[in-house]
């Protein structure tokens, strides 16, 4: 293992010491080593690639095979951060034997080491077998977007207190039962640094202010390569999407006019 290679014993290293922790999707082999590169803790091979690679209206049709077939390709790009693979929508809901075997995948065939599924105390059966077998877990809650039909949209948790007490009993569970860290999604601000003071664990927020032990965002959204929509908690730090358009017009036009190909791109 490389000496700077960032494994599950960093994220409570990290929180420990007051450090933040980085973590980013990606679903390719080039974006994948531009991030690893760039130095971020954890890589996600998220769900979202449903979104903002297939083209699907939710995370709900990612098939497991999928996921798999992009986490091979980000295994190969990503060589210092942790790898951690998203269990999509109904790999792991049924019974802990799918969870395990599904969470097996993620490892055997795409060389992650971690996986991540969302739901608090109703998923510990899933959760405790899964880490039985010795597969490290990253828990999620507030906004899971697999739930989506069921909150009637994306829409920000735990507003109210009896829901606030239910997410932060959530929390206590996933890390009693062996989660090394816990993603907050789109959930009050202040709710966040209760759920972060009361763990032991880091937490990692999206949609959940700065109180939260380190951030995660979808890579596509925070580059500006994915142009459907913005979610109100994203911070855009390109528009690679428009630099892409125009190079992509500019193309067009050389092509043509005839000015592309120039004679410094031909062979003699």
């Amino acid at each position: 293992m490389q000496k700077d290679k960032f494994t599950v014993l960093d994220f409570r290293r990290k929180k420990d010491a007051g450090e933040r922790i980085t973590m980013l999707t990606a679903y390719d082999f080039t974006m994948a080593g531009i991030i690893d590169e760039a130095g971020i803790d954890a890589v996600l091979v998220g769900d979202s690639l449903g979104m903002v690679v297939l083209g699907y209206d939710s995370t709900l049709p990612v098939t497991m095979d999928e996921m798999i077939h992009h986490a091979k390709a980000v295994r190969r790009g990503v060589k210092k951060a942790f790898l951690i693979g998203d269990m999509p929508f109904m790999s792991y809901q049924a019974k802990p034997k799918d969870a395990v075997h599904n969470a097996g995948r993620f490892v055997k065939e795409a060389g992650c080491e971690a996986v991540k599924l969302e739901g608090g105390r109703v998923m510990l059966p899933q959760i405790k077998r899964i880490i039985e077998i010795g597969i490290p877990v990253l828990g999620h809650i507030g906004l899971t977007p697999q739930s989506v039909n069921k909150f009637g949209g994306y829409k920000v948790r735990g507003k109210d207190d009896d829901e606030a007490k239910r997410l932060i009993d959530d929390a206590r569970a996933l890390q009693d039962a062996g989660c090394f860290a816990v993603i907050l999604e789109c959930i009050p601000r202040k709710l966040a640094g209760e759920v972060t003071a009361a763990l032991n664990i880091p937490t990692i927020g999206i949609g959940a202010g700065d109180l939260c032990s380190g951030q995660v965002l979808v890579t596509p959204d925070l580059i500006g390569y994915f142009n459907k929509f913005t979610p109100k908690f994203v911070k855009r730090y390109a528009d690679i999407g428009n630099v892409i358009s125009e190079a992509v017009k500019r193309f067009k036009t050389e092509t043509e006019t005839g000015i592309f190909p120039g004679e410094e791109h031909s062979f003699k």
